[in-house]
């Protein structure tokens, strides 16, 4: 709690206007029409997050809150939005609604609902802000499916076609047996260290030879990543892999934990295979849905946006 505190002194001097004192208790960040939304809000909204927050390097630390804040600010803008649209379609939801939510959550995840609420307690909730952030998102699942659902519709065909392409996909895919000399660059790294570990990697690449290869990764770090398929490793490495012949070694690559060298021992056509359509049928339904469900989603807030007079002044 010390160490969320101590966020909240840092937000206070954050969001203090030009002028204004830093120790910043209550004020409106943001209205919807004339409902404001106030500054404890945000905070009380934030603090499950703060422990992990205080986890990010010190230097990028206000800049993480300043996004996380903003991105909880439209998260409350947007469930106000919700619930005037709710009131206006004369939608609700009752406590025994959230009740039985609640125990179909329990029960999904295995626990005693003793058990449960434990956990709850550990990420930051109590039991009146979890069944309050239940109850918003019921109001909104009912809202968009008395709204939206209906501009949704996948055919058998449309599924069967995202079927067809995962299939093709699976079979043309290549696999590749690789090994790797990494030498490792820390997230918040200056520009200095950077430069140094490139000429690190680029000394690595005129001295290495696949026969020395375990040599370096011995001494510097990396290993066998053994057989990979296409999409698993980062676009840019991916693409250094393509181009290399079996016994080839690329020049230094810089990737999200440093530099590689790569040694590429075998590529070949993939084998995957995809279970029968039968059986991917709802799966691949599901993902569809999902997908066209968050897209009617994000227009319909829109919608309900430009339906009112939002102002933010975080």
């Amino acid at each position: 709690m010390k160490r969320a505190l101590l966020v909240f002194a840092i937000l206070g001097a954050t969001l203090a206007r030009d002028g204004a004192r830093a120790d910043v208790v209550e004020r409106v960040v943001a209205t919807v029409d004339d409902e404001a939304i106030f500054l404890s809000d945000l905070r009380k909204r934030a603090m499950p997050f703060l422990p992990r927050l205080m986890e990010v390097p010190e230097l990028q630390r206000l800049a993480a809150l300043r996004q996380l804040y903003d991105e909880l600010l439209d998260q409350l803008i947007n469930e106000e939005l919700v619930e005037r649209a709710a009131q206006r379609q004369q939608i609700r939801v009752s406590s025994a609604d959230v009740d039985r939510a609640v125990m179909n959550v329990v029960r999904q995840n295995g626990l005693e609902e003793s058990e449960f609420w434990e956990v709850v307690a550990q990420q930051g909730y109590s039991q009146a802000e979890y069944r309050s952030d239940l109850r918003r998102q019921l109001l909104r699942y009912r809202l968009l499916n008395e709204r939206v659902r209906g501009r949704v519709n996948i055919t058998e065909e449309d599924v069967r076609r995202v079927y067809d392409q995962r299939t093709r996909r699976a079979n043309r895919a290549l696999r590749f047996r690789t090994s790797h000399v990494l030498v490792p660059v820390a997230e918040d790294a200056t520009a200095t260290e950077v430069a140094e570990a490139r000429g690190h990697a680029d000394e690595i690449h005129g001295e290495i030879t696949a026969e020395s290869f375990e040599d370096f990764v011995d001494e510097v770090g990396g290993g066998d990543l053994g057989w990979l398929r296409q999409g698993d490793l980062p676009e840019a490495l991916e693409e250094v892999l393509l181009a290399l012949q079996p016994g080839e070694i690329s020049d230094p690559v810089r990737g999200p934990s440093g530099f590689h060298v790569f040694l590429l021992h075998e590529r070949e056509r993939g084998d995957a295979s995809v279970p029968p359509f039968e059986q991917m049928r709802d799966q691949i339904y599901q993902e569809m849905m999902g997908r066209a469900m968050e897209r009617q989603e994000r227009l319909f807030l829109e919608e309900l946006r430009r339906g009112a007079i939002v102002e933010k002044l975080l």
